[in-house]
Parts: C-alpha cells; sequence; structure tokens
C-alpha cells in the first residue's frame, strides 16, 4: 500500500494529515519526520493522536493504536554495534509502511518502538495489518527475525487518551512475556451499558422528526420513548426512569426550553441529560438552551453519526452519576452507622446539615456551596467509624492519648470519602477541615483565618452549637442561651467568625 509517511519528500500534501503537519511545521519550526526510519516522529504521533481522539468522540469512528517493539533489540545492538541496528529499523520501517493505508499514522515512538494509529478500523482489521507486518518481519535475513505488538481499540480500551496509551503497551508487554513474536490485545473496559437498557425519550411535536431520529438509533439497543409536546414529556420523565432526552424547541404550549428548565429544577430530574434538537442555529438559543440547563444541543437536521455519538455519550454521563449517586447514598448509610456506635449523638448529623443549610441561606450563599454544606453536615463525622466505641461513649472527658485518637476522625472520614472527589467537591474540604479553628488551634491541619473553607466554618459553628445543647456521656445537653453565649466567647477569643455567630444568634 502506498505509505503516507515514506519522508517529506514523498509526503502528499493533498490527503487529511496536511493540517497537522503545517500545524506541527509552524510550532516546532522542525521536521515532523524521524531522519532514520522516515516515519513520523514521536510529537507529530501525539499530535495526530490527539486528533484522532477528537474525531473519534465527536463522529463515533473507531481507531486502533498499535506499539510494535523490535524482540532483543538491546542485545543485538550490543552485539553487533549501532549501525546494524539502525538497519534492522529501518528494514523494519519500511515493513510497516508497506502495510498500511495512507490515512494510517506510522511513527517511531521510542528507540526501537514504532507506534501505528489506523484510522477508522475495526478490530479484525486491524489484527489483520499487524499479523502481515510480524509474518514479513520474520522473513527478513539476518540475527532479528520477530517483533512483538501490543494492540488497543478506541474507544473500548478507555476514551482517556494517557490510559488509552497504557491499555496499549501494557498489551505490548504482555506479548513479550508470552514469549514473543506475538499480538496481544488489550482486554476492554466493560461497557457501562451491557446490563442495562438505556431509555431515550424523544420530544417533538413532528412525527416526523421524531420517526427520524428513532431510525438513527434503530441499530442500537435503546429503549425508545416518544412525547409530542412538554406536557407530556414531563408527565413520562415523573413516573419513568428515563437515561436523556433529546428535546426539540419550537413547540406550541410549552417549548423546550421550559421543559428543559423543568427537568433540571427538579432534585429527582436534574441529573437527566438534556440535548436540545433544534433549527435555530444563532447564538441566542444556544445561550437560552445553555440557561435553561441543557447539556448539549444538536442542529437539525442532524448528522446520523454524530447524534448517535452523543446520545452514546450522555447515557454512558447518566449512568456513571447513577453509580456515583448510589456511592453517596452508601456514604449516608455509613454515617447512620457512625451513629449508632454512639448512642448519645443519634440525629446530630441530620440536625447540624439542616442548621447549617439555614446558615448558608442566610448568607446568600450560592446554590452549589448549599447544597455541598447540606452533602457535607450529614456525612462530616463519617470518619468516626475508626473511632473506638469505647472513646466515643466514655462517660468523662478523655485522656490526651484518648482524644489524639478522637481527632483523627477528620482525616480518616477525608480518606474514605477521597474516591469520590469528582462527584463531592468542596464537600471534601467540608469533612476534613470542619474542626479548624480562625487562630489555627484547631486540627488536623491548624489552618487559620482565610485559609478555612467558607463552608467548613458555617459547619464548625453549627457543629459546636448542635453538640453543646445535646446530652452527652460526660454532660447533660446546656440551654439555647448558654450555648449561644459559648459560641460568642468562641468569636471574642478569634477561634470561630463573628459573622456566622451572628447569624445563628438570629435563626435561634
Amino acid at each position: 500500500m502506498k505509505n503516507i509517511a515514506a519522508g517529506q519528500d514523498d509526503l502528499s500534501r493533498e490527503n487529511m494529515n496536511v493540517d497537522l503537519i503545517t500545524d506541527y511545521e509552524n510550532e516546532t519550526k522542525s521536521s515532523f519526520t524521524d531522519c532514520l526510519t522516515g516515519l513520523f516522529n514521536h510529537g507529530f504521533f501525539q499530535l495526530a493522536l490527539d486528533r484522532e481522539i477528537k474525531r473519534s468522540r465527536r463522529y463515533g469512528a473507531p481507531f486502533t493504536l498499535a506499539f510494535i517493539d523490535v524482540d532483543s533489540f538491546s542485545s543485538y545492538n550490543r552485539d553487533y554495534g549501532p549501525a546494524k541496528g539502525d538497519r534492522i529499523l529501518k528494514e523494519i520501517a519500511g515493513i510497516v509502511k508497506k502495510n498500511i493505508r495512507e490515512v494510517d499514522i506510522a511513527a517511531r515512538y521510542s528507540g526501537d518502538v514504532f507506534a501505528l494509529i489506523l484510522t477508522e478500523c475495526e478490530s479484525r482489521h486491524a489484527t489483520n495489518v499487524m499479523e502481515r507486518i510480524r509474518q514479513d518481519v520474520e522473513m527478513l535475513t539476518g540475527e532479528i527475525k520477530t517483533i512483538s505488538i501490543g494492540i488497543a481499540h478506541y474507544p473500548a480500551a478507555s476514551e482517556n487518551k494517557e490510559i488509552f496509551i497504557q491499555k496499549a503497551k501494557e498489551a505490548l508487554s504482555s506479548a513479550k512475556i508470552e514469549g514473543k513474536n506475538r499480538i496481544s490485545t488489550c482486554k476492554e473496559e466493560k461497557d457501562l451499558l451491557t446490563d442495562h437498557t438505556p431509555r431515550i425519550l424523544i420530544v417533538d411535536d413532528e412525527p416526523k422528526n421524531i420517526k427520524l431520529l428513532e431510525a438513527f438509533l434503530l441499530r442500537f439497543n435503546y429503549e425508545i420513548l416518544k412525547a409530542d409536546n412538554g406536557e407530556d414529556a414531563l408527565s413520562i420523565i415523573g413516573r419513568t426512569d428515563v437515561d436523556m432526552v433529546l428535546l426539540d424547541v419550537m413547540m406550541p404550549r410549552m417549548d423546550g426550553f421550559e421543559v428543559c428548565r423543568r427537568i433540571k429544577g427538579s432534585q429527582n430530574t436534574r441529573m437527566i441529560p438534556v440535548v436540545m434538537v433544534t433549527a435555530l442555529d444563532d447564538t441566542e438559543a444556544r445561550v437560552k438552551a445553555i440557561e435553561s440547563g441543557a447539556d448539549d444541543f444538536i442542529t437539525k437536521p442532524p448528522n446520523r453519526i454524530e447524534l448517535q455519538a452523543r446520545v452514546r455519550s450522555m447515557i454512558k454521563v447518566k449512568i456513571l452519576n447513577n453509580t456515583l449517586t448510589s456511592l453517596e447514598s452508601v456514604l449516608f448509610s455509613l454515617a447512620n452507622t457512625v451513629e449508632a456506635k454512639d448512642e448519645y449523638t443519634r440525629g446530630h448529623t441530620q440536625r447540624v446539615s439542616e442548621l447549617a443549610v439555614a446558615l448558608a441561606v442566610k448568607m446568600g450563599l450560592s446554590t452549589k456551596d448549599i447544597n455541598e454544606i447540606k452533602i457535607g453536615g450529614i456525612i462530616h463525622d463519617v470518619g468516626k467509624i475508626g473511632v473506638p466505641r469505647a472513646i466515643l461513649n466514655k462517660p468523662g472527658r478523655l485522656e490526651l492519648e484518648e482524644f489524639e485518637i478522637m481527632k483523627t476522625h477528620p482525616s480518616i472520614g477525608y480518606r474514605i470519602c477521597l474516591p469520590l472527589k469528582k462527584s463531592l467537591g468542596m464537600v471534601l474540604d467540608i469533612i476534613y477541615y470542619h474542626h479548624e479553628k480562625l487562630d489555627g488551634s484547631g486540627y488536623p491541619v491548624g489552618l487559620k483565618g482565610e485559609d478555612i473553607p467558607v463552608g467548613a466554618k458555617v459547619l464548625a459553628v453549627a457543629d459546636i452549637y448542635d453538640a453543646l445543647t445535646s446530652d452527652r456521656p460526660y454532660r447533660k445537653a446546656m440551654s439555647k442561651e448558654k450555648a449561644l453565649e459559648i459560641l460568642r466567647q468562641e468569636v471574642s477569643v478569634g477561634k470561630l467568625e463573628q459573622q456566622i455567630v451572628e447569624y445563628l444568634t438570629e435563626i435561634i
């Protein structure tokens, strides 16, 4: 086959890589090819891989990444010298060139390792190409006659670039471990959709538009629901679990913007991805779609491949969100388990959460901050799962060693919740810092003043107040007045935020 990477002189600038080549040359002011093999160099390979990943995400086109390593090359280079080693690399590069298409990318990745990007290539074709290359190398004369090959398919292996490359490298390592002169394909990530039939709601007042979208999605294992107006759409969403909504904008009575606002405004449905499908292709319409909470939008008439890619991406997001929500529910259950260990703090987390939210609202914090404070209040003491029951329920003051153990609960809670960092966000800071004080006398870090996140400051005041007004093993509950007096004393010595305590006084 004709090869695109035969060298600068042989390269046709009429192919699809011309723009990439131009960009690379302008950016680096140097050649895009490896001087020894005539293949693309490592930098150009990285640029090409970024492009293919973007194309795949937008249009749903799969591609294959393969790493080829020359077996026993280091020892050959040592025994016969670098000149003969370079000759071997040039010969293998020639074999690679001969067996790939013009649109494919072949690069010298590093040393004796080559990297190939086979565009819009199914797994069977990629394996056949690699097998031809392997067999041709076996026909070479000389000491080296074998190569090992690792293959990864995008997006099946991973949609993350770094992980995707690592998967291909792991496949190459497997080929080496299995005895060299082999082709190994990485194990694909389990498809999130395997055990779940996604349910898609198409909303449009034109039946022909619904039929078109349904036809585009026919080959996939989707359950399609239909509605020809906004009211029916909201009714379906209210009684059925929907994984995503394809929503027309221009509809009578209730337009798509309003439907979207209602979906995103409800606690029960706000996580459902909504893609606006509209004939409007102006900035104002796009801004309105974003303001109404839409996750994406597609212009009519939709491109089939683009639509399929967007739908699949949004469904994965929905299922992942469901998984994270389930994990958060596990954390809430764990928080309840902690309260069950400490008979004196039952209901404490719920009360602290509600009081902290009231404070946050009074302070005019954003909806995002309020939601994080709400969750933080519920799970702020989850780390007490690692504190012995004897310490939690001790009917008296804690010894110094016991108190040091008690002080570990913010750190334990932080570590428990850390795997959910992307989902919990600033909630992690609330868990970790809710015992810090403005003067630096708190724990576990000893932060001061403005270094303490506002959510942690709010929760600290709510937490202390509830602790003072609740029965504890070493004392009876205090009156509200006495508790507020102690909080004011903490303000006077520079430990708590004055404004937050004043807001608490007004609420109480």
